[in-house]
């Protein structure tokens, strides 16, 4: 379970001391003393939606919530030029995961605990529209959480196009492409990119990917779950940096 704060004081100083907040849930008839909150939401970039009462008090486990519920991170978000830097130090080619809407925290925690366990250097998550760093992601990663570094950025084909001035060879997956993942070279500083459970990559990220790759699949199931994907594709890269190094 996540741990969750409500009331207008509790969260207002939650916000002010810049506590990890995962999202804001506010009433939906827009009370003007929850304006102040909203404001400050929107500067310190906190993600917040509007939501009947009764979702409020389902959420705090009460009706005096004032008409507000803040869900906290499970640990603090890294920044993104923090993984960049750690990237930087390390002996190998730097490998990022970036994660494009995948909204099962399950997924997210598996992803987490593969990443860690393969050494890469941070994970990428976009602030909506994703699942964040929820009490239940943490769980799934069975501590490795602790390790692995994850920013959230306000949008992920735009961090795609920063990491390739720097250098990053951006690897998107995706059903239908052309290459096959185990016949291309996978090598050198790395962003790959994981689409959502639902669509996949997204037509503006996909344009930002220097090469598709592609899981042959030979059953009558023609996709894989995200996680399960994200690990094949990650120990992939690995066993390639192993072979060539």
């Amino acid at each position: 379970m996540s741990e969750i704060i409500y009331g207008r004081k509790p969260v207002l100083e939650a916000l002010k001391n810049q506590s990890p907040l995962e999202k804001l849930y506010l009433l939906e008839s827009g009370e003007g003393g929850l304006k102040p909150i909203e404001a400050l939401a929107r500067e310190s970039r906190v993600p917040f939606s509007r939501v009947p009462g009764d979702k409020l008090s389902q959420l705090s486990g009460t009706s005096h919530h004032q008409g507000v519920v803040a869900v906290l991170s499970a640990r603090e978000y890294a920044d993104l030029e923090e993984i960049l830097a750690g990237a930087a130090k390390s002996p190998e080619p730097p490998f990022l995961l970036a994660l494009e809407e995948v909204q099962d925290p399950h997924n997210l925690g598996s992803l987490i605990r593969t990443a860690e366990a393969a050494g890469i250097h941070g994970i990428l998550i976009p602030r909506r529209h994703a699942v964040g760093l929820t009490g239940t992601v943490s769980k799934v990663a069975a501590g490795a959480l602790e390790y692995m570094p994850v920013a959230r950025v306000g949008n992920i084909g735009y961090t795609l196009k920063e990491l390739k001035k720097q250098g990053f060879w951006i690897v998107g997956a995706d059903g239908d492409a052309e290459k096959n993942y185990t016949r291309t070279d996978l090598t050198g500083p790395v962003a790959l990119v994981l689409g959502g459970e639902d669509r996949g990559l997204s037509l503006p990220v996909r344009k930002e990917c220097d090469l598709l790759v592609r899981i042959p699949m030979k059953g009558r199931i023609n996709s894989l779950n995200v996680g399960v994907a994200g690990g094949i594709l990650i120990f992939e890269i690995m066993r390639q940096r192993k072979v060539k190094g």
